[in-house]
Protein backbone atom coordinates (compact mmCIF):
# COMPACT_ATOMS: atom_id res chain seq x y z
CA UNK A 1 0.00 0.00 0.00
CA UNK A 2 1.14 3.55 -0.65
CA UNK A 3 2.39 5.90 2.06
CA UNK A 4 0.95 8.91 0.22
CA UNK A 5 -1.40 11.19 2.13
CA UNK A 6 -4.92 11.91 0.92
CA UNK A 7 -3.82 15.32 -0.30
CA UNK A 8 -0.92 13.81 -2.24
CA UNK A 9 -3.22 11.23 -3.80
CA UNK A 10 -5.75 13.92 -4.69
CA UNK A 11 -3.00 16.02 -6.31
CA UNK A 12 -1.71 13.11 -8.36
CA UNK A 13 -5.22 12.12 -9.45
CA UNK A 14 -5.72 15.66 -10.78
CA UNK A 15 -2.36 15.60 -12.56
CA UNK A 16 -3.33 12.41 -14.40
CA UNK A 17 -6.27 14.15 -16.09
CA UNK A 18 -9.92 13.19 -16.43
CA UNK A 19 -10.69 9.68 -15.20
CA UNK A 20 -13.41 7.47 -16.70
CA UNK A 21 -13.14 4.95 -13.85
CA UNK A 22 -14.27 6.24 -10.48
CA UNK A 23 -11.97 4.36 -8.10
CA UNK A 24 -11.72 4.75 -4.34
CA UNK A 25 -8.04 5.44 -3.62
CA UNK A 26 -7.85 5.45 0.17
CA UNK A 27 -10.89 7.70 0.41
CA UNK A 28 -10.09 9.81 -2.65
CA UNK A 29 -12.48 9.31 -5.55
CA UNK A 30 -10.95 9.60 -9.01
CA UNK A 31 -14.18 10.62 -10.81
CA UNK A 32 -16.70 11.70 -8.17
CA UNK A 33 -18.81 13.66 -10.69
CA UNK A 34 -19.03 10.87 -13.29
CA UNK A 35 -22.04 11.26 -15.61
CA UNK A 36 -22.83 7.57 -15.05
CA UNK A 37 -22.59 8.04 -11.27
CA UNK A 38 -20.26 5.62 -9.47
CA UNK A 39 -19.00 3.98 -12.66
CA UNK A 40 -17.94 1.25 -13.18
CA UNK A 41 -18.73 0.11 -9.66
CA UNK A 42 -22.49 0.50 -10.23
CA UNK A 43 -22.25 -1.89 -13.19
CA UNK A 44 -19.85 -4.26 -11.42
CA UNK A 45 -22.30 -4.68 -8.53
CA UNK A 46 -24.87 -6.05 -11.00
CA UNK A 47 -22.67 -8.84 -12.35
CA UNK A 48 -19.87 -9.47 -9.84
CA UNK A 49 -21.66 -12.64 -8.69
CA UNK A 50 -21.04 -14.15 -12.13
CA UNK A 51 -17.25 -13.90 -11.77
CA UNK A 52 -15.53 -16.56 -9.63
CA UNK A 53 -15.06 -15.14 -6.13
CA UNK A 54 -11.83 -17.08 -5.71
CA UNK A 55 -9.39 -16.70 -8.60
CA UNK A 56 -6.49 -18.35 -6.80
CA UNK A 57 -4.26 -20.14 -9.28
CA UNK A 58 -5.77 -18.35 -12.28
CA UNK A 59 -4.38 -15.80 -14.70
CA UNK A 60 -6.36 -12.81 -15.97
CA UNK A 61 -6.00 -10.55 -19.00
CA UNK A 62 -7.79 -7.19 -18.86
CA UNK A 63 -8.08 -5.81 -22.41
CA UNK A 64 -8.62 -2.06 -22.46
CA UNK A 65 -8.03 -1.72 -18.74
CA UNK A 66 -8.72 2.04 -18.66
CA UNK A 67 -8.17 3.30 -15.09
CA UNK A 68 -7.68 -0.22 -13.76
CA UNK A 69 -10.90 -0.83 -11.82
CA UNK A 70 -11.49 -4.38 -13.05
CA UNK A 71 -7.81 -5.38 -12.88
CA UNK A 72 -7.74 -4.35 -9.24
CA UNK A 73 -10.93 -6.29 -8.52
CA UNK A 74 -9.42 -9.42 -10.07
CA UNK A 75 -6.35 -9.16 -7.85
CA UNK A 76 -8.59 -8.66 -4.83
CA UNK A 77 -10.20 -12.00 -5.72
CA UNK A 78 -6.82 -13.66 -5.49
CA UNK A 79 -5.78 -13.98 -9.13
CA UNK A 80 -2.19 -15.20 -9.29
CA UNK A 81 -1.38 -12.88 -12.18
CA UNK A 82 -3.23 -10.01 -13.82
CA UNK A 83 -2.00 -8.56 -17.10
CA UNK A 84 -3.64 -5.29 -18.11
CA UNK A 85 -3.31 -3.70 -21.54
CA UNK A 86 -4.46 -0.42 -23.02
CA UNK A 87 -3.42 1.70 -25.99
CA UNK A 88 -3.99 5.01 -24.21
CA UNK A 89 -0.97 6.31 -22.28
CA UNK A 90 -3.14 8.40 -19.96
CA UNK A 91 -5.30 5.46 -18.95
CA UNK A 92 -2.23 3.30 -18.37
CA UNK A 93 -0.71 5.97 -16.13
CA UNK A 94 -3.95 6.19 -14.18
CA UNK A 95 -4.19 2.40 -13.83
CA UNK A 96 -0.59 2.09 -12.66
CA UNK A 97 -1.16 4.76 -10.03
CA UNK A 98 -4.42 3.14 -8.86
CA UNK A 99 -2.65 -0.22 -8.55
CA UNK A 100 0.16 1.40 -6.58
CA UNK A 101 -2.19 3.12 -4.13
CA UNK A 102 -4.32 0.00 -3.59
CA UNK A 103 -1.25 -2.23 -3.25
CA UNK A 104 -2.11 -4.55 -6.14
CA UNK A 105 0.65 -6.11 -8.25
CA UNK A 106 -0.52 -5.83 -11.87
CA UNK A 107 1.50 -6.18 -15.06
CA UNK A 108 0.83 -3.38 -17.55
CA UNK A 109 1.52 -3.19 -21.29
CA UNK A 110 0.81 -0.48 -23.84
CA UNK A 111 -0.91 -2.60 -26.43
CA UNK A 112 -3.94 -2.70 -28.71
CA UNK A 113 -6.37 -5.59 -28.75
CA UNK A 114 -5.20 -6.20 -32.31
CA UNK A 115 -1.72 -7.00 -30.92
CA UNK A 116 -2.68 -9.60 -28.31
CA UNK A 117 -0.84 -12.34 -30.20
CA UNK A 118 2.39 -10.63 -29.11
CA UNK A 119 1.65 -11.70 -25.51
CA UNK A 120 2.33 -15.28 -26.66
CA UNK A 121 0.19 -16.84 -23.92
CA UNK A 122 -3.38 -17.63 -23.05
CA UNK A 123 -5.27 -16.71 -19.88
CA UNK A 124 -7.85 -18.43 -17.69
CA UNK A 125 -10.02 -15.30 -17.62
CA UNK A 126 -10.18 -12.55 -20.23
CA UNK A 127 -11.96 -9.28 -19.51
CA UNK A 128 -13.14 -7.47 -22.64
CA UNK A 129 -15.17 -4.67 -21.11
CA UNK A 130 -16.27 -1.48 -22.83
CA UNK A 131 -13.94 -1.83 -25.80
CA UNK A 132 -15.82 -3.33 -28.75
CA UNK A 133 -17.73 -0.19 -29.69
CA UNK A 134 -14.50 1.82 -29.82
CA UNK A 135 -13.01 -0.44 -32.51
CA UNK A 136 -13.12 0.02 -36.26
CA UNK A 137 -12.73 -3.76 -36.63
CA UNK A 138 -14.75 -5.29 -33.79
CA UNK A 139 -15.20 -8.85 -35.08
CA UNK A 140 -11.49 -9.08 -35.86
CA UNK A 141 -10.78 -8.24 -32.23
CA UNK A 142 -13.02 -11.07 -31.01
CA UNK A 143 -11.36 -13.48 -33.46
CA UNK A 144 -7.89 -12.52 -32.24
CA UNK A 145 -8.90 -12.93 -28.60
CA UNK A 146 -10.28 -16.37 -29.40
CA UNK A 147 -7.19 -17.46 -31.32
CA UNK A 148 -4.48 -16.13 -29.04
CA UNK A 149 -5.38 -15.28 -25.44
CA UNK A 150 -8.68 -16.84 -24.34
CA UNK A 151 -8.22 -20.21 -22.68
CA UNK A 152 -11.59 -20.60 -21.01
CA UNK A 153 -13.65 -17.76 -19.52
CA UNK A 154 -14.34 -14.37 -21.11
CA UNK A 155 -16.33 -11.57 -19.51
CA UNK A 156 -17.65 -9.29 -22.25
CA UNK A 157 -19.43 -5.95 -22.13
CA UNK A 158 -20.36 -3.49 -24.83
CA UNK A 159 -22.53 -0.42 -25.08
CA UNK A 160 -25.76 -1.45 -26.81
CA UNK A 161 -28.29 0.60 -28.72
CA UNK A 162 -31.48 -0.38 -30.46
CA UNK A 163 -33.79 -3.18 -29.40
CA UNK A 164 -33.06 -5.39 -26.40
CA UNK A 165 -35.18 -8.10 -28.06
CA UNK A 166 -33.39 -11.16 -29.42
CA UNK A 167 -35.44 -12.73 -32.20
CA UNK A 168 -34.97 -16.35 -33.30
CA UNK A 169 -32.85 -16.52 -36.45
CA UNK A 170 -32.94 -19.39 -38.92
CA UNK A 171 -29.70 -20.97 -40.12
CA UNK A 172 -30.40 -19.81 -43.69
CA UNK A 173 -32.75 -17.63 -45.72
CA UNK A 174 -33.70 -17.54 -49.36
CA UNK A 175 -32.11 -14.72 -51.37
CA UNK A 176 -35.48 -13.02 -51.87
CA UNK A 177 -36.45 -13.10 -48.18
CA UNK A 178 -35.86 -9.67 -46.69
CA UNK A 179 -38.45 -9.00 -43.98
CA UNK A 180 -36.28 -10.44 -41.20
CA UNK A 181 -33.75 -7.62 -41.70
CA UNK A 182 -36.36 -5.15 -40.46
CA UNK A 183 -37.17 -7.16 -37.33
CA UNK A 184 -36.03 -5.14 -34.26
CA UNK A 185 -34.67 -8.36 -32.76
CA UNK A 186 -32.52 -9.24 -35.78
CA UNK A 187 -28.76 -8.70 -35.21
CA UNK A 188 -27.82 -5.13 -36.13
CA UNK A 189 -24.50 -3.32 -35.75
CA UNK A 190 -25.09 0.41 -36.01
CA UNK A 191 -22.19 2.32 -37.57
CA UNK A 192 -21.32 5.76 -36.22
CA UNK A 193 -19.65 7.79 -38.95
CA UNK A 194 -18.95 10.95 -36.97
CA UNK A 195 -19.28 11.19 -33.18
CA UNK A 196 -21.53 9.83 -30.48
CA UNK A 197 -21.58 11.38 -26.99
CA UNK A 198 -18.86 13.78 -28.17
CA UNK A 199 -16.49 10.87 -28.71
CA UNK A 200 -15.17 10.12 -32.20
CA UNK A 201 -13.87 6.72 -31.03
CA UNK A 202 -17.42 5.41 -30.67
CA UNK A 203 -17.60 3.54 -34.00
CA UNK A 204 -20.24 0.85 -33.48
CA UNK A 205 -23.31 0.23 -31.35
CA UNK A 206 -24.70 -3.32 -31.53
CA UNK A 207 -28.19 -4.23 -30.47
CA UNK A 208 -28.51 -7.11 -28.02
CA UNK A 209 -29.04 -9.70 -30.75
CA UNK A 210 -25.93 -8.55 -32.58
CA UNK A 211 -23.71 -8.64 -29.49
CA UNK A 212 -24.76 -12.23 -28.83
CA UNK A 213 -24.43 -13.28 -32.47
CA UNK A 214 -20.93 -11.82 -32.77
CA UNK A 215 -19.80 -13.68 -29.67
CA UNK A 216 -21.12 -16.99 -30.98
CA UNK A 217 -19.62 -16.38 -34.41
CA UNK A 218 -16.19 -15.80 -32.88
CA UNK A 219 -16.34 -19.02 -30.86
CA UNK A 220 -17.66 -17.88 -27.48
CA UNK A 221 -20.61 -19.74 -25.97
CA UNK A 222 -22.71 -17.50 -23.73
CA UNK A 223 -23.24 -19.20 -20.37
CA UNK A 224 -24.75 -16.31 -18.44
CA UNK A 225 -26.22 -12.86 -19.09
CA UNK A 226 -26.09 -11.31 -15.61
CA UNK A 227 -26.44 -7.68 -16.67
CA UNK A 228 -28.01 -5.96 -19.69
CA UNK A 229 -24.70 -5.39 -21.45
CA UNK A 230 -22.58 -8.11 -19.84
CA UNK A 231 -22.07 -11.70 -21.00
CA UNK A 232 -20.13 -14.52 -19.38
CA UNK A 233 -18.72 -16.76 -22.10
CA UNK A 234 -16.72 -19.93 -22.54
CA UNK A 235 -14.26 -20.38 -25.39
CA UNK A 236 -15.45 -23.12 -27.78
CA UNK A 237 -14.82 -24.08 -31.38
CA UNK A 238 -16.06 -21.62 -33.97
CA UNK A 239 -19.22 -22.64 -35.84
CA UNK A 240 -17.46 -22.02 -39.19
CA UNK A 241 -13.88 -21.96 -40.48
CA UNK A 242 -13.88 -18.15 -40.65
CA UNK A 243 -11.47 -16.55 -38.23
CA UNK A 244 -8.92 -13.81 -37.73
CA UNK A 245 -7.25 -12.27 -40.76
CA UNK A 246 -3.69 -10.99 -40.83
CA UNK A 247 -3.21 -8.23 -43.42
CA UNK A 248 0.24 -8.01 -44.93
CA UNK A 249 2.31 -5.04 -43.85
CA UNK A 250 3.38 -2.77 -46.73
CA UNK A 251 7.07 -2.69 -47.52
CA UNK A 252 8.72 0.58 -46.63
CA UNK A 253 9.97 1.26 -50.14
CA UNK A 254 6.49 0.65 -51.57
CA UNK A 255 5.01 3.15 -49.13
CA UNK A 256 7.60 5.74 -50.14
CA UNK A 257 6.84 5.26 -53.85
CA UNK A 258 3.14 5.64 -53.12
CA UNK A 259 3.65 8.95 -51.34
CA UNK A 260 6.05 10.25 -53.98
CA UNK A 261 3.87 9.37 -56.98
Amino acid sequence: MTSLTADQIRERVAELGDWFHNIDLNGVRTAPDHFLNDYPNVKWKRFEHAVPKDLTGRTVLDIGCNGGFYSIEMKRRGADRVVAIDFDDRYLAQAKFAAEVTGQEIEFHRMSVYDVAALAESFDVVLFMGVLYHLRHPLLALDLIHDHVARDLMIFQSMQRGSAEVAPVRSDYDFFEQDHFDDPGYPKLHFIEHEYARDWTNWWAPNAACAEAMLRSAGFAITEHPEREVYVCRRVDRPTEAGAVYPAQPKEDAVKKGTEG
